[in-house]
Parts: structure tokens; C-alpha cells; sequence
């Protein structure tokens, strides 16, 4: 029978008062009993420590009462399932959501110790890579702001994602060492340990009644433990829990190899599970950097699915009823092994026919595809599929027969077709498609924005959306409104409060009345101001960081985010490079002062993305210390890019660079973040850009360049890119001067190889997409010396950024998906 637990029936505690006064006294006892030091020599990182564990103190009252609440009325919970969560510095944003700020920040300055310097010693959780990552930390905020018990799912990296400094211009990977003096925010939870097997070997094992069941018997083993970090929604009415994974060996030294003098043989095993949960994103291109990724996946997977269904046993007793109270949600394809997983779990562990577990498998999963590209949608080789997880390897197979089956059944599909349906691509060697996996056992498959739903049963998904009609549908992403403008930006807060009512701030959607100031000179000057002291502290950290002068008077024109070739930072230098030498040209113009800012990490193994840091921090070199640019233009590279540092770069920016190549962004998020904090978007019309066209207006927008559909065309006909650039003096002129080394005296064929792509093939667009961009930025120089037009368009994106509120796309999956039901929220 299942049991309820006994925590039922605990008391809640008095809730705790927020004044200065006992903000103050508990700091001081932290210190003294948690800490272990005495005020007088305490050093900032106490501070900091003894202020989080107060913080802490009041958050867990309300995360307890959470699931309290959650046992006693038996709710529907949602598990957000995501190799990546890049949740940043936790500590203003649990001081913002309970309302505590001001009275700590009082109570700190009784110490002699400022607030806000104290925060930025925070380390930032290393758990992420970008836009992937950052979403799920945005939902998990949402999650508990609407009120839906929820628990995220990942891994507890220990150096996660690199630490990228430059040497010479080049991208340097370092590890990141956020964990290094302990997280404060994180419980262990030794009780919540699960093994996860890998390898050996499947074989049949006779039951009482005759029948014969399968059972996977793995050749090691190693622990999945739990580590639990409270998730604070807005006025801290629902914490929910992020729980992540970190792999331990079964024994953590093999004394026997230790005695007979292996000392280093005997941590093997040590090591080998260290490995699993040490870095994320481990380069594949080996095969033993395929096998680590394999293993990271499926051991979050297995852990978390073990943890769900160990919780619905002990609350329920019945596996039949899983979906009724379970909701698994797929952050992309990283986690699609799970499919394989549950079903293994309700056949071999539980006794389910395969028909039951596929359809409650089915019932349970929703996937959510982040991706067009072929090749950002995992395979894996069915070869290291049958050695390290052979029992999934074979429900797979099951899985595969049944779809085909069905196609079968309905008719219709060519050979190619069917092939294309398969879970298994048979082209060379034979790989199982872990996309198609992921939206076979899934009951809802969504893209993350209108255009990148579209294009899903067009062209990756065509198929299977015809053979499963209706389960493809539309989640525009989203970000949370409390940390991209309440607390990144809190003059902008205050500004925005005091001119409409600080009700905004409980519903978001009121932000649309700033739209009727948008034209008050008053409004636009108070506006222009708060915008000028966030670029005032930015250019501080570019001096501080790159000892790079830039004045907050000019434009700052920001493009941060991942490098990639498709996001075509490469179009925005090669302008940056044409402007260069138009203002070398033409003294006489009056140009306007621009500061180009890039940011963003590039995969190690992807060489053209760190040529192309390389060819930024090369033009930086040369165009910054041109005396005849006259300080015109400046272009800077920061490094290590993470959610800290977007706190500041984001409200400092004037212009948001959104260029991707048309149809190869799913949606985009650091575009709505750059629109909450009153930037102006230039941009082509790729994910999510389309629908903040829609909701801003095409009159607030600089929209310019190819649509997916053109790009479609000019690939098919294999267009000759040569044309455009003969056809583009300035193009030409500008692609001359990097490829014969202008800008790389030292190596004068560095960039000829990447500029040559352009020439052959130009798969992104940039060549095609030139003079369209350097048109359009022209008009947005035109727009800058308007600064009453600029500043229109820059508050009417403010105001109209409600609807791009994570909080409206994770209602939207409650209602849509998960079935399960929300309070208002404030989006």
C-alpha cells in the first residue's frame, strides 16, 4: 500500500520577520555558529556565506510548506528533465523574490558591508552552455511563480561548462571552478542514491507462473546521489526543488589492487565515475569522449526516472496511473534515453505488457525540440548502444518494429519515407536517431516559437507528422520578467513603477501602459539616463577586464551569445570591418560613435567559431588603436561570457543584434531579454524575432535579409555566392582586407580558408545577407541621431515585452501539455 509521508503532520514554523533589526541578528549568528568568525575579522566571502545561509533559513520554511502542500492535495507534479540549467548567482534572486533586498542591504551596511560587492562574489553555477540552459533555469522560476509543484532534473557538474579566457586573441578553455569552497544553497540527499548500470549482459529469467521475463544484468555499477537547491518564486509563495545528480563509485577504492601496490588502479573506479558528472559538454569527437556523453545522459536519466517513479509508488502503489500524476517534460534530445528507460523500468521492474508501458510511456513524456540542424540532434552508433546499454538497445528495436508497424498499417510512405521514419538510420554506419525516439514515446512534441514549429512538420519532423498528425505544437519561449528587468536593471524598475504603478510587478502584462509615454520628452530623458548609467558601468568592466576606454555616450551595439557560424557573428565584424573603412575614407561624415560588443563561448572542437573570436579580437586590435577611426568605433571582446555577466551587458545595450541565418534559429531568448531592458532590435525574421515583430511592432524593429523561405530556395539551387560578393564593392573590399591579412600581419593567411567558405558555398548567408545588413544598420544610424524617434522605439519594447514572459509559456505548457493547473503569476 502506498504510505503518505509524516512530514504531514509537522508543524510550520512562525514565519520570520524581515525587518533590519532580525535580518541583522541573524547574519551576526550565522557568522558566528555557521562560520565559526567573530565580526571583526570576518572577510566579504563570510559576509557572503553567513547572508545566503540567512536567506536560506526562510526560503526552506516556505520549500517545506511547498511540499507539504504538494502531498496533502495529491497534485499533478511536473519534472522538467535538462542536461543543462544555467540558474547564475542565486542570491539576489531569492532576496528579490521574497522582498528582502533593501532590509539586508540595511542590515549589511550596520557591518560596514556593501550589498551589492558582496553579491558579485557569488560564483555562478558552471551547469550551462547558453540559451538551452538559461531556459530551463527561466522555467523552473515560472514553475514555482504559477504555482506547479515541479522538480528539475540534471547533473551537478563539477567544472561544467569552461572557463574562457583569451591568450593573443584565441579562446583558451579553462576549468570552472564553481564549486570549489562548497555551494551553500545545496542539500545532500544521501537517502536519495540510485545505481546506474552500464554494459553486461541481457538474459532470461523463468517465472513461477512459466512465462519468461527479460533482465538486464550490468557488468559495473556505479551511485547517482542527489543534490537538492531550492527554486524561489516570486513572492516566495512556492519553492520548488532542482535536484541534481553526482556520480559516486559503489567502492571507492579497491583495496585489494591498493595493497598489492596499484595505488593508482585502485581509484580506478573512482575516477570512473568522477568522470561522469566532471565537465559538461565533454568534446566527442573520440570514441571515448562518444562514450562519456553517453553515460552522462544516461545516468540523469535513469537517476531521475528511478527518483519519479520511487515517489509515485510511495504516494500511489500504481504504475498505471503514472501520467495521471506525472509529467516528464524533455529539455531537447539530451535526455530522449529515457524513453528506452521507463519503458525498461515498467517491463522488467514492474511487470508491464509492452502495449501498457508504451502507452503510459507515451502519456508521460512531452519533448521539446530546440533545434533544425540535423547534426544538433544526437546519434548515437547502435554498436555503443548494444555495449553500454543493451536492454535499451533492444526495447529500442521494440519501439522501432511498432512505428514501422504503424506506418505500415496507415500506407502511403515510400521506401525513403519509411527509412526516414525509422529509428535507425542505416546510411553508412547505422546510428539510432535519438530525435525520433524522443518524439515517438512522446504524446507532445513543441518547437519554441511560431516559425521554428512550422518548419518542424515541413522539413526535420515531415514524416512522423504524418504519420502522428496533431502531437507537433507551438511553446514560444520565454524569460522570467523578475530576474532580465527587476533585478538586472532595478532603476529601470523603479523608473517604470513610478511613472505606471508599481503593479507590474504582480502582472506583468500591465507593462502595455508604458506604451502610452513613449512619446513624453520627460519619460524619454529619465529613460535615456538610467540607460546611460547601465553603459556607464559596462565600459567600467570593459576597462577593468580589457583596459579598453569606451564612452557610454555612443552606441552600444551588443551581439552575446553562443558562436556559431549560423548566428553569423562573422557578418557582424565583416560590417564592422566596412565601417572601419568607411570612416577611414570619409573624415568628413559625421558618423555616428559606435561600440560593438561581442560575447560568447565557442565549442572547443568547432574551429571556424574560435577563428571567429580570433578574427574579432584581431579587427579589435587594429580598429581601437587607429588613430584616423578617431574613436568612432570600438570594438571589444569580453570574455567568459556567463548569466552575471549578461546582467550587466543586457541593460546596457542600445542595439540587440539578433542576425541568425533565417529558419536556423528555434527561437532565441537573449532577444526578449534585450527587449525587456529597452534595446532596439535589428534582426532577420528567424524564431522568435517573427512574433516580436508582431507584438512591438514593425515600426520598433530594424528587420532586414533573407526570409527562411529564400533561404531554402538559393540553397536547393545551389546559387553561386561569388555574384553577390563581385556585386558588393564594399563587401568585397571588406573580405580583402581579412583574407590577405590586414588584420593578421602576423599570419596573413589566418583567414583565408574562412573567408574562401563565403566565395564556394556560403551555406549561412552571410555574403547573400551583406548589403541588406549594412543597409539596415545605416538606417539605424539614422534612427540614433533621432534620439526622440530612438527612444520611442526603445520604451514601446519595453512595453511590449509582457507577452514574452516565461510565465505565459509555461502556463501555456500547463494547459497545453502537462494538464496541470496554474495560479496568475505575474505574466
Amino acid at each position: 500500500m502506498p504510505q503518505k509521508p509524516l512530514v504531514l503532520d509537522a508543524p510550520v514554523p512562525e514565519k520570520r520577520a524581515h525587518t533590519v533589526e532580525a535580518l541583522q541578528a541573524e547574519i551576526l549568528e550565522k557568522l558566528t555558529y555557521s562560520i565559526g568568525k567573530d565580526a571583526i575579522v570576518a572577510r566579504p566571502h563570510d559576509w557572503l556565506k553567513a547572508t545566503i545561509l540567512t536567506i536560506r533559513d526562510r526560503v526552506i520554511d516556505q520549500w517545506m510548506e511547498s511540499s507539504r502542500e504538494t502531498w496533502r492535495t495529491s497534485n499533478k507534479r511536473v519534472y522538467y528533465l535538462s542536461l543543462e540549467f544555467l540558474i547564475g548567482r542565486l542570491l539576489r534572486d531569492a532576496m528579490s523574490n521574497i522582498g528582502v533586498i533593501e532590509p539586508v542591504r540595511a542590515a549589511l551596511k550596520n557591518f560596514n558591508v556593501n550589498l551589492d560587492d558582496m553579491i558579485n562574489l557569488e560564483p555562478d553555477a558552471a551547469l550551462g552552455n547558453g540559451g538551452l540552459g538559461r531556459l530551463a533555469a527561466c522555467f523552473m522560476e515560472s514553475m514555482a511563480t504559477v504555482n506547479i509543484p515541479a522538480y528539475g532534473y540534471g547533473i551537478r557538474y563539477v567544472h561544467g561548462l569552461f572557463r574562457q579566457e583569451m591568450s593573443e586573441g584565441w579562446q583558451v578553455e579553462l576549468p570552472e571552478d564553481w564549486l570549489a569552497h562548497g555551494n551553500p544553497w545545496e542539500f545532500e540527499r544521501q537517502e536519495s542514491s540510485y545505481e546506474i548500470g552500464f554494459g553486461g549482459h541481457v538474459e532470461p529469467v523463468q517465472e513461477p507462473d512459466g512465462s519468461t521475463r527479460l533482465e538486464w544484468r550490468p557488468a559495473e555499477h556505479l551511485l547517482a546521489v542527489a543534490f537538492d537547491t531550492p527554486i524561489v518564486g516570486w513572492r516566495g509563495k512556492r519553492v520548488n526543488t532542482l535536484r541534481l545528480w553526482s556520480a559516486q563509485p559503489i567502492d571507492p577504492i579497491l583495496l585489494d589492487k591498493f595493497n598489492a601496490g596499484d595505488h593508482i588502479g585502485a581509484l580506478e573506479e573512482s575516477a570512473r565515475a568522477a568522470a561522469v558528472t566532471r565537465v559538461l559538454y565533454p568534446a566527442d569527437s573520440t570514441p571515448s569522449g562518444q562514450e562519456l556523453r553517453l553515460r552522462q545522459e544516461f545516468f540523469f536519466s535513469s537517476a531521475s526516472l528511478q527518483d519519479i517513479v520511487r515517489r509515485h509508488m510511495q504516494a500511489y502503489g500504481d504504475l498505471g496511473t503514472l501520467s495521471d500524476k506525472v509529467a516528464i517534460q524533455l529539455n531537447d534530445t539530451h535526455p530522449a534515453i529515457s524513453i528506452a528507460e521507463l519503458m525498461r523500468i515498467l517491463i522488467d521492474l514492474h511487470g508491464m505488457k509492452f502495449a501498457s508501458a508504451w502507452k503510459v510511456t507515451k502519456a508521460t513524456f512531452g519533448y521539446t525540440n530546440h533545434t533544425l540542424l540535423p547534426e544538433a540532434l544526437e546519434t548515437w552508433p547502435v554498436a555503443l548502444l548494444e555495449r553500454m546499454l543493451p536492454r535499451q538497445m533492444q526495447i529500442i528495436y521494440a519501439i522501432n518494429a511498432e512505428v514501422l508497424g504503424e506506418a505500415r498499417a496507415m500506407g502511403g510512405f515510400t521506401d525513403a519515407q519509411v527509412a526516414n521514419l525509422s529509428l535507425i538510420d542505416e546510411h553508412g554506419s547505422r546510428r539510432v536517431r535519438m530525435g525520433q525516439l524522443a518524439f515517438v514515446g512522446s504524446h507532445s512534441i513543441n518547437g519554441v516559437s511560431a516559425l521554428h514549429s512550422d518548419l518542424l512538420k515541413k522539413t526535420l519532423f515531415s514524416d512522423l507528422n504524418r504519420l502522428y498528425p496533431g502531437r507537433i505544437n507551438n511553446k514560444t519561449n520565454g524569460v522570467t520578467p523578475r530576474r532580465w528587468l527587476l533585478e538586472c536593471n532595478p532603476e529601470l524598475t523603479k523608473l517604470i513603477a513610478g511613472r505606471i504603478g508599481p503593479e507590474f510587478l504582480d502582472d506583468v502584462d500591465l507593462l502595455i501602459n508604458l506604451d502610452k509615454h513613449a512619446d513624453d520628452p520627460t519619460f524619454q530623458d529619465q529613460f535615456k539616463a538610467v540607460k546611460r548609467a547601465n553603459k556607464a558601468a559596462l565600459a567600467q568592466v570593459i576597462k577593468d577586464r580589457l583596459g579598453i576606454v569606451v564612452s557610454p555616450d555612443a552606441m552600444f551595439d551588443v551581439q552575446v551569445k553562443r558562436i556559431h557560424e549560423y548566428k553569423r557573428q562573422l557578418l557582424n565584424v565583416i560590417e564592422a570591418v566596412a565601417q572601419y573603412s568607411m570612416i577611414r575614407s570619409h573624415p568628413e561624415k559625421d558618423w555616428v560613435p559606435r561600440v560593438k560588443v561581442f560575447a560568447g563561448k565557442a565549442a572547443p572542437g568547432y574551429w571556424n567559431a574560435k577563428l571567429i573570436i580570433k578574427l574579432i579580437n584581431d579587427v579589435a586590435k587594429v580598429v581601437n588603436n587607429d588613430p584616423a577611426v578617431r574613436g568612432l568605433l570600438k570594438v571589444v571582446f569580453l570574455p567568459n561570457y556567463n548569466v552575471s555577466l549578461a546582467e550587466t551587458i543586457i541593460p546596457a545595450a542600445d542595439l540587440s543584434e539578433q542576425i541568425s541565418t533565417a529558419g536556423m534559429e528555434a527561437s532565441g531568448t537573449g532577444n526578449m531579454k534585450f527587449m525587456a531592458n529597452g534595446a532596439v532590435t535589428i534582426g532577420t525574421l528567424d524564431g522568435a524575432n517573427v512574433e516580436m515583430l508582431e507584438h512591438a511592432g514593425p515600426e520598433n524593429m530594424v528587420i532586414f535579409g533573407l526570409t527562411a523561405d529564400k533561404v531554402a530556395e538559393k540553397r536547393i539551387r545551389s546559387e553561386v555566392p561569388r555574384a553577390a560578393i563581385d556585386a558588393s564593392p564594399m563587401l568585397r573590399e571588406a573580405l580583402e582586407a581579412i583574407s590577405s591579412g590586414v588584420f593578421s600581419p602576423d599570419d596573413p593567411n589566418r583567414y583565408r580558408d574562412l573567408i574562401g567558405g563565403l566565395y564556394d558555398h556560403d551555406w549561412f548567408m552571410v555574403a547573400r545577407d551583406f548589403d541588406a545588413y549594412a543597409a539596415a544598420q545605416r538606417s539605424v544610424d539614422d534612427l540614433w541621431i533621432k534620439p526622440r524617434k530612438w527612444y520611442s522605439m526603445a520604451i514601446r519594447n519595453t512595453a511590449h515585452v509582457s507577452w514574452f514572459s516565461s510565465d505565459r509559456t509555461i502556463k501555456e505548457y500547463a494547459t497545453d501539455i502537462w494538464n496541470v493547473p496554474v495560479a496568475g503569476g505575474n505574466g
